[in-house]
């Protein structure tokens, strides 16, 4: 089967939405990751209704489908990446993790998109490992809650250096909530360097909701562009073709914003010489 390709818009950070879009969809990508952020589709924006029909409009025009990304860093606090999350103490926090999470379902509804993908946060030294877990399988509940209100798939993805970070991990805790996809991240394993990426493909699939791509350094968490990591592309995209994966693949290079408009195009003909 051929393999569908997205590119994730945290690695066009300097581009006006739409000209992010517009270039993905010129370069030939079937969809995009759209990570939601204060100047891309700002969910918390006072016309955030009336933006998501906007943009779904285009994405129509443009036949790009998408995947709900909710990784952005300063979001929700200006001055602690990522924070609060899912597992931060203040309860108040931890209820706006999951309000935005929520409305990034709400988005992912109006968009159409095939899932909408988020982490579980990295506890702060003073935080109980255990009492963070309670925190996150609360916080997990609501969300699923929501997503099945919706209809949209909630994707969990593991991260390095977070609460749940390999892919057993979140076998673990979609044990205690079934109704939580993967979302795959190949790269995260040769971070941890827990399981070969491809295996993790073959292993989980029928889990799978989501999967991003990009090459990295073991041990290195550093997203990098095809051919300059240790990533074995060839077998990666060998195994999602072997389970037939029917979702949106997407290329992540969020350190490739000052150079998207070159970064975008080389991604994809990278791909498409291997699979060539």
């Amino acid at each position: 089967m051929t393999l569908r390709y997205a590119y994730n818009t945290n690695g066009a950070a300097n581009h006006r939405l739409d000209d992010a879009l517009r270039l993905i969809a010129d370069a030939g990508y079937d969809g995009v990751a759209l990570t939601l952020d204060h100047h891309h589709l700002d969910p918390f924006a006072d016309g955030w209704t009336r933006e998501a029909e906007r943009v779904a409009a285009l994405l129509q025009a443009l036949r790009l489908g998408s995947v709900i990304e909710t990784g952005a860093r300063y979001l929700l606090d200006p001055r602690d990446k990522h924070e609060p999350t899912l597992v931060s103490r203040d309860a108040d926090g931890r209820a706006r993790r999951v309000a935005f999470l929520c409305r990034a379902l709400d988005i992912a509804a109006m968009l159409n998109s095939e899932t909408m993908s988020f982490w579980a946060g990295v506890p702060k030294p003073d935080v109980d490992a255990e009492q963070a877990r309670e925190w996150l399988d609360d916080g997990l509940a609501r969300v699923l809650d929501h997503a099945e209100a919706r209809g949209v798939e909630a994707s969990f993805e593991p991260e390095p250096g977070m609460l749940i970070e390999t892919v057993d991990e979140y076998a673990a805790l979609a044990e205690r909530h079934p109704r939580l996809l993967l979302a795959l991240d190949t790269g995260h394993c040769l971070v941890t360097q827990d399981i070969a990426p491809d295996v993790a493909v073959r292993r989980y699939a029928d889990r799978i909701g989501t999967v991003a791509i990009e090459d990295m350094r073991r041990g290195d968490h550093t997203h990098l562009p095809f051919g300059q990591g240790d990533m074995d592309m060839p077998a990666v995209l060998e195994a999602l073709e072997e389970i037939g994966f029917a979702g949106l693949v997407c290329v992540e290079l969020s350190r490739e914003s000052p150079r998207a408009h070159a970064a975008i195009p080389e991604s994809i003909a990278y791909l498409r010489r291997i699979l060539a």
